[in-house]
């Protein structure tokens, strides 16, 4: 059961390590794009192309649904990136339904782990498989691996490594289920948890009052996507302008926070402890590009600041 592209890497590894899928639940086709033309998920492309069945219940509860699923006889299901499971789901395979999360829980329960571990600037996180139950990423842990972040890693970067380790976490997890070695650990609760809820437009403006190098983090962590942005002001004239990659530079200096640094090589944000250089952005009805590709024909006044 799955949605996106993480989860379509998975089911292709498990397609190619022999195992045997009765079938495949992935979300409804959505129209999307200019056109509006039916958008098939990612997994439903990597299903029909392995030839296996495919289900899109609009309703997780509808009986012919739950009727279906158990007439697949499924020792267990495996869950990646989709949607929360009623109760009359997860309870249906003989061997449990485990569900994949992108973090060593019990930190980063959410919508958004990995976004949130590099926003936090931790080094290391990792991947982990539970038996799902009533509540979001709270149920009782199989297995877990973890891995370094690197300094470079953008939520892109981690999401490639997280995606290629989490294939091979499901693959051991479900070695463990058939033999009957696995040993599930209950998670535990305390106020040192960190949260990794959903991420929306407002949550990716950037806040150039804040350390420098929590900015960078910040930029990084929402880069691919949703993408940090702030507001690029010029005589009263505000746009939108999109970072997707930016270093901070620590020094001391005498600009007013926010104001911005134009030279023939570099384009830089003044913040308290140093300067924010931006390194590939994108403007209003624009592809996202280098600095160094906009600098010769990006027009700013003196007066320009960001907010």
């Amino acid at each position: 059961m799955g949605t996106p592209g993480f989860a379509a890497y998975i089911l292709e590894a498990l397609v190619e390590n022999g195992q045997k899928i009765a079938a495949v639940v992935t979300v409804a086709d959505k129209p999307a794009g200019r056109g509006k033309k039916l958008h098939e998920s990612e997994v439903k492309k990597t299903a029909l192309r392995h030839q296996l069945t495919v289900l899109q219940p609009t309703n997780l509860k509808d009986p012919t649904f739950i009727e279906t699923l158990k007439a697949l006889n499924a020792a267990v299901f495996v869950v990646v990136a989709f949607r929360m499971l009623p109760e009359l789901v997860w309870k249906i395979p003989s061997k449990g339904t485990f569900n994949l999360h992108a973090s060593l829980l019990p930190q980063y329960r959410g919508a958004a782990p990995i976004n949130w571990a590099i926003i936090n600037g931790e080094k290391t996180t990792g991947v982990t498989t539970f038996f799902i139950d009533e509540k979001i990423d709270t149920g009782a842990v199989i297995n877990q691996m973890s891995l370094s972040i690197e300094e470079s890693d953008t939520a892109g970067s981690l999401h490639d490594k997280l995606m290629v380790l989490g294939a091979n976490l499901i693959q051991k997890t479900l070695l463990g289920i058939e033999k009957g070695t696995v040993n599930p650990k209950n998670q535990t609760n305390d106020s040192a948890l960190k949260e990794a809820p959903k991420i929306f437009k407002e949550d990716c403006r950037i806040d150039w009052t804040k350390d420098g190098k929590i900015i960078e983090n910040f930029i990084k962590g929402m880069s691919p996507y949703p993408t940090a942005w702030t507001h690029l002001n010029q005589d009263n004239e505000t746009i939108v302008l999109k970072v997707f990659e930016a270093t901070f530079i620590k020094t001391s200096h005498d600009s007013e926070i926010g104001s911005i640094i134009k030279s023939k090589k570099e384009l830089k944000i003044a913040v308290k402890d140093g300067f924010i250089a931006l390194l590939k952005i994108q403007l209003p009805g624009k592809r996202a590009m280098h600095v160094f590709e906009l600098l010769n024909g990006l027009q700013l006044k003196e007066n320009a600041y960001t907010l």
